[in-house]
């Protein structure tokens, strides 16, 4: 039997949730932490205590062991500090050069894997700090003056999420585009519509594509607006309260490509509401992919067979050779609920914080993170498979012609005829139950017996009961009509523009 873990067990905690590493292909694995005992004067902070840091609190206040993902975004953002504080004079030009060459010497570290990432300097600044100090001597230790941690990760964490709101933008018009691909090739493709999960009316299986294409358009749009809000420079609050060197925040700001500042200091360092924005805009989405991936489930089950996914995005069982299960569609709905716990988390986190900056904010990154990584990679295959998908009009046809999905169109057929709505539904109701009654569809009746239900029933009443009839007369702008579906294929590629 396994020994209970004991304290000191306790690990950097990015991956403990993970068996698998994730799919994305930006993704950088975190390199292992030296744990090396260093001395207390190797900290930022060290001259306040008498006594080093315990191993245990070591390891559990500890953050690079996930943040070190943000380390391109925080050379990025201390070169251009540097070359602030240069041009205003608190650095000198030998010092920028000094810092300049050691960052990007570590840039180039992280990149070949080489970069030697300490637990006991806590977090991915302290890390390139130490090592910019080696490599640029003194002007290393000058690089910090006029900045704080605080303002500096909320800065990193602005442009690694600028630059994750971009990748996906672009994921979801990928999809938006593979969607209104298929939806032109079906556009005529009739398939029952439902509510209640009952057979309502006839649709185009284009029509039915094309409402996921105006979901994951609000998606979109939503990111690009969050983006908005992402895209504001905190650096230079510093600590809480702003700093006493002559700064120039909109140089830094442009430099960054950020479109304005953070204008309170104390809600500069302090808040994280942009990340909790974004969660939500995630959440949203992953919420239409999981509808999404609920109707792939009931259609590719044989007993509806609408449409089958490539044998890639399937698997099989273990003990009955004929299952070919929808794993991905399947996995794709419960990671949605993943990323609702991540924005709940992020919300519970920040409930109770006062002004400004406290440790609590550390937990931040890893919902922050896995919500972008989980929604990137389930974008990224949803494109693929959907690209893929066998669609089955025999199917879909035959089960728009059950469940009497011309009802409402015979009703329609009644008040053209100058029926009251009201009376033309409760003739079409009896009609059905007759119909129902006989195990055969409306259109199998007669003309004699819908006339028993409504006599001013005509010749005419047959192409009422056609399924492409019924399609055919939503003839407008949101109607499922052919026509209408191209008409929207059309401005929904208009909106897309070419793919990137």
């Amino acid at each position: 039997m396994a020994r209970p873990p004991t304290p000191t067990d306790i690990i950097p905690r990015y991956g403990r949730n993970h068996s698998a590493r994730p799919l994305s292909t930006d993704f950088h694995e975190p390199r292992p932490i030296m744990t090396d005992q260093l001395s207390t004067k190797n900290k930022a902070w060290s001259g306040r205590f008498s006594e080093p840091v315990s191993e245990l609190v070591k390891r559990y206040t500890a953050s690079v062991g996930f943040d070190q993902r943000l380390a391109s975004c925080d050379i990025d953002g201390s070169l251009a500090h540097a070359e602030m504080l240069a041009a205003v004079g608190v650095l000198g030009p030998e010092d920028l050069a000094a810092i300049s060459s050691g960052l990007e010497t570590i840039r180039a570290e992280i990149a070949r894997g080489e970069f030697n990432w300490q637990l006991d300097l806590e977090d991915v600044h302290l890390n390139i700090e130490s090592r910019l100090t080696q490599l640029a001597g003194v002007a290393g230790k000058r690089l910090h003056t006029a900045r704080s941690r605080n303002d500096q990760v909320a800065t990193d964490i602005r442009l690694w999420l600028r630059e994750s709101i971009d990748s996906i933008a672009t994921l979801l018009g990928t999809l938006q585009r593979t969607l209104v691909d298929l939806a032109e090739r079906e556009a005529a493709t009739i398939m029952p519509g439902f509510t209640h999960l009952q057979v309502a009316q006839p649709v185009t299986f284009g029509h039915h594509m094309m409402a996921y294409v105006e979901m994951f358009a609000r998606d979109a749009e939503r990111m690009f607006d969050c983006r908005r809000r992402v895209n504001r420079l905190p650096l230079g609050a510093a600590a809480l309260a702003g700093t006493s060197y002559p700064i120039d925040r909109d140089r830094v700001a442009a430099t960054l490509g950020f479109e304005g500042l953070c204008e309170n200091s104390l809600d500069a360092v302090s808040d994280r509401d942009f990340a909790i924005e974004f969660c939500a805009a995630a959440a949203i989405a992953m919420m239409h992919i999981s509808r999404l991936s609920e109707e792939l489930v009931i259609w590719m089950s044989p007993r509806v067979g609408f449409v089958a996914l490539a044998d890639r995005f399937c698997t099989g069982s273990s003990i009955m050779p004929q299952k070919k299960n929808p794993d991905v569609p399947e996995l794709a709905r419960g990671k949605t609920g993943r990323v609702y716990g991540h924005l709940i988390a992020l919300l519970t986190l920040m409930k109770a914080q006062p002004l400004a900056y406290n440790k609590d904010n550390q937990e931040d990154k890893e919902p922050l993170f896995d919500t972008a990584d989980t929604l990137s990679d389930t974008l990224r295959i949803f494109c693929d498979m959907m690209a893929a998908i066998e669609v089955r009009p025999e199917r879909m046809r035959a089960a728009a012609s059950e469940g009497f999905s011309t009802a409402t169109d015979l009703a329609d057929y009644l008040v053209r005829k100058g029926l009251a709505f009201r009376d033309a539904h409760e003739a079409v109701a009896l009609a059905v139950r007759a119909a129902a009654e006989r195990g055969i569809d409306l259109a199998d009746l007669s003309l004699a017996e819908l006339r028993k239900f409504a006599p001013v029933v005509g010749d005419d009443v047959a192409d009422s009961l056609r399924l492409e009839s019924s399609v055919a007369a939503r003839d407008h702008i949101g109607g499922t009509a052919p026509a209408q579906v191209l008409a929207a294929v059309r401005r929904a590629r208009a909106r897309l523009g070419p793919a990137a």
